[in-house]
């Protein structure tokens, strides 16, 4: 398991979105690609990143940004958020991501999902965002009418192995996580789970290890950012918690 400190980016700025209510903004860092280096200074390895404006236009508005974090880091970058063309996959691919997520091309556009995995594999994930078990797409605004785990089982079913599920009503309110919402999603997708939503402190981290720990292959990695923007979060202790 490892840990992903996430940075989301809103009009090129760091910020955090409570319950993904763009109404409800926290900007943490004018710079992304500074925040960027102080995870790295910290010993992270991962960095978790969500393109907000492009989650929203479907069109990656801050690729640039995306590149320049990688130009300046050697952390691996997974990447999210208005990935809905090959062409955008080719570009952050050639950029250096180490993994990009697809959200909601998974549900609006289910050719372009298995045509990105037949050609891409390993590099993708498939994301999952939901609330009371419904996926939600376009940057969380509207519902999908798909429940989370027959969503899952079919993108493993599609050739995908590696997930991301957010559990929406959670994320950036720092209440603590349900490591079992995790493990059920595991059990639906076949294979391991990164956990994103609602991480508030080291005790949400010691469960998720746990939870590995009891089941080898159920949870690969965890995604946290406003604990650790906040301080709630120690992210050196945590880095060490994950190993």
């Amino acid at each position: 398991m490892y840990l992903l400190p996430a940075i989301d980016i809103l009009d090129g700025k760091a910020v955090r979105l409570a319950k993904g209510d763009y109404a409800k903004v926290t900007v943490y860092n004018d710079d992304p690609v500074e925040q960027a280096k102080v995870f790295e200074a910290a010993g992270a390895e991962w960095l978790h990143m969500v393109d907000l404006d492009g989650a929203k236009s479907g069109n990656a508005d801050n690729i640039a940004v995306v590149e320049r974090i990688m130009n300046a880091t050697s952390l691996r970058v997974e990447v999210g958020g208005g990935i809905r063309s090959l062409a955008v996959i080719e570009r952050l691919c050639n950029a250096g991501a180490s993994r990009l997520v697809l959200g909601t091309a998974l549900v609006r556009d289910p050719e372009f999902a298995q045509a990105a995995i037949e050609q891409y594999g390993d590099l993708l994930a498939a994301g999952i965002d939901a609330k009371s078990g419904e996926v939600a797409v376009a940057g969380w605004r509207e519902g999908s009418g798909v429940q989370a785990a027959d969503l899952a089982a079919q993108m493993s079913a599609q050739g995908y192995c590696h997930l991301v599920y957010t559990d929406i009503a959670r994320d950036g309110m720092q209440t603590g996580i349900d490591e079992q919402a995790y493990v059920r999603m595991s059990e639906a997708f076949g294979h391991p789970v990164i956990a994103s939503g609602g991480v508030a402190g080291m005790d949400d981290i010691e469960r998720l290890a746990a939870a590995e720990h009891a089941r080898p292959g159920t949870i690969e990695g965890v995604i946290a950012g406003r604990a650790i923007y906040e301080g709630s979060l120690p992210l050196e202790e945590a880095i060490a918690a994950c190993l």
